[in-house]
């Protein structure tokens, strides 16, 4: 459960600010002006101190009541701009579209691609196959991986264009979102940001196990905090 104790808001305010943040093309000025006119009057910067400390912790919990995922990946990277330089998130999807995992490097090369490919068996399981595209770091990074398995175990690796356009497409939701952002001031306010905006995307895709109970998606993300 997460701990609210201590804020001057309600649970619920803070989690709807939050939740508008990640969930819509609003600036935290946007999510401000429609508190007030609420009757709530909450500054801007509060706001971006919730979504980046909760973001994160919000994932973690849906992480945990995630729906299964098939062992047919599709990966790929998409730039996010922090303090006027590109960054990389590196992002992997099912053959269904769903959500794998995700994270976020100030590089793209072998070691990040090794880093992410790690984090994400970790999350979801050892894939029977990737589909990626012609980057060579992308490559050795799945070879690295390799290495460590068994013969009968090891992970195809397939580079096939149009077969990865599901995640390509994909990338589409995070540029939506953070276009009215104009960039992230830190690294860690990119990396926070981002989990909630992967997270209410996960949710919009019907990935939460229990979503036969908790219908609506707005009821979904809430219920992470309950």
């Amino acid at each position: 459960m997460l701990d609210f104790k201590g804020y001057r808001f309600f649970k619920d305010i803070i989690l709807m600010t939050i939740r508008w943040y990640v969930a819509y093309a609003l600036s935290f000025r946007d999510i401000e002006e429609l508190m007030k006119e609420r009757g709530v009057p909450v500054d801007r910067s509060t706001i971006q101190r919730w979504v980046i400390k909760f973001s994160p912790l919000l994932c973690a919990v849906f992480k945990k009541r995630r729906s299964a995922v098939n062992g047919n990946w599709r990966m790929d990277e998409t730039y996010i701009k922090i303090k006027g330089q590109w960054y990389y998130q590196y992002r992997a999807v099912d053959k269904y579209g769903f959500t794998i995992d995700f994270i976020l490097s100030k590089h793209r090369d072998a070691d990040a691609a090794k880093r992410f490919f790690k984090k994400a068996i970790r999350s979801s399981g050892r894939p029977y196959k990737i589909t990626i595209d012609k980057s060579g770091a992308n490559t050795v990074g799945i070879n690295a991986i390799n290495k460590t398995l068994e013969q009968d175990k090891r992970i195809e690796i397939r580079q096939i264009k149009y077969l990865n356009n599901i995640v390509e497409q994909d990338h589409l939701f995070i540029k939506k979102i953070t276009k009215p952002m104009k960039g992230f001031k830190s690294f860690n306010s990119a990396r926070s940001t981002l989990a909630g905006i992967e997270l209410h995307h996960m949710l919009r895709k019907g990935q939460y196990r229990e979503k036969m109970v908790i219908k609506t998606v707005w009821e979904q993300f809430y219920s992470l905090a309950a």
